[in-house]
């Protein structure tokens, strides 16, 4: 009886020890992988011919990060994504949708949104896939005055981020009768996304020189990485004044140094926006596109 007690007890423990092994074992088959950032993490057009062209990456993701309440409209991101595949050559575009809640700010600056991205993003550069995280916000930028006409629609500050100011989109918006949301979010985020296909000489090489010219705090005149071309979607022009979006009261050039080295590449006056796109519908043109010299400058660098 005794012997046979001892063997029960053997057979449990190798049972025990088997169970064991083959716990560790799968644990050890299936590691967390770790995630590559530092592909994400460069200036703003850095990363244009590989958004323009199938070379390195042959596929876009789109991570929409939005405040409850502050999705984009279906209407804008089908005219996005419709003019990603206009000018790149991206036919795998897909985009993800994650609500966020408020970080219930009175107004954002720049490195806060940064933070932010810091925080909420997912989606980063994996094998053929180039992703880009496009922050919808509940919050109006630093410095905003709505009343004077100095408002930011949207900013890029990366080679694959930009924060669209969903707030102010939708309160300038209400201040047209001819203008709608959808106007205005599709001209921001084409205008932004514009500057993340590198223009104006913002990481994408000129083919003839079309760069319009600001003061900047000095005094003197410097490219201000937007287009000198009547018409273009990338000319809307940056305003400032004693309360303006940065809080200067001098003229500043479109690149601007933030804390930590982040660099915003360019941000979006809301009145210039508004004044383009009610000039368009004036003439029965339905949006505002890219002129020629931009989209040369695309198709030298990879693109349609």
């Amino acid at each position: 009886m005794s012997t046979f007690k001892n063997l029960i007890l053997l057979f449990v423990l190798a049972i025990a020890v088997s169970c064991s092994k083959s716990s560790t074992t799968t644990e050890e088959e299936t590691p967390t992988p770790s995630v590559n950032k530092e592909a994400n993490l460069l200036a703003t057009g850095d990363s244009a011919n590989d958004i323009l062209s199938n070379s390195t990456y042959d596929k876009l993701l789109i991570e929409i990060g939005y405040v409850e309440g502050f999705r984009p409209t279906a209407t804008a991101m089908t005219q996005f994504t419709d003019y990603l595949r206009q000018y790149t050559f991206k036919e795998d575009i897909e985009i993800i949708y994650n609500e966020l809640p408020s970080p219930v700010e009175d107004e954002l600056t720049l490195q806060e949104i940064v933070e932010l991205e810091t925080k909420n993003r997912t989606a980063f550069n994996t094998g053929s896939t180039l992703a880009i995280y496009i922050y919808f916000a509940d919050s109006p930028a630093e410095g905003d005055d709505l009343e004077g006409g100095l408002v930011t629609l949207g900013a890029v500050y990366r080679n694959t981020s930009m924060i669209i100011h969903e707030i102010t989109v939708r309160k300038l918006a209400a201040r047209s009768s001819s203008i709608n949301n959808e106007d205005v979010e599709t001209a921001t985020l084409n205008h932004e996304f514009g500057h993340l296909f590198g223009l104006v000489n913002l990481g994408t090489d000129m083919v003839n020189d079309h760069e319009s010219e600001s003061e900047n705090e000095d005094g003197e005149l410097v490219g201000d990485k937007h287009c000198n071309q009547d018409g273009c979607l990338m000319r809307a022009e940056l305003q400032f004044g004693s309360n303006s979006v940065l809080g200067k009261s001098q003229k500043m050039s479109a690149k601007t140094a933030y804390e930590d080295g982040v660099t915003s590449g360019c941000i979006l006056s809301g009145e210039s926006v508004l004044r383009m796109l009610e000039k368009q519908t004036a003439k029965g043109v339905a949006s505002v596109a890219l002129d020629p010299e931009c989209i040369l400058d695309i198709r030298a660098n990879g693109g349609r």
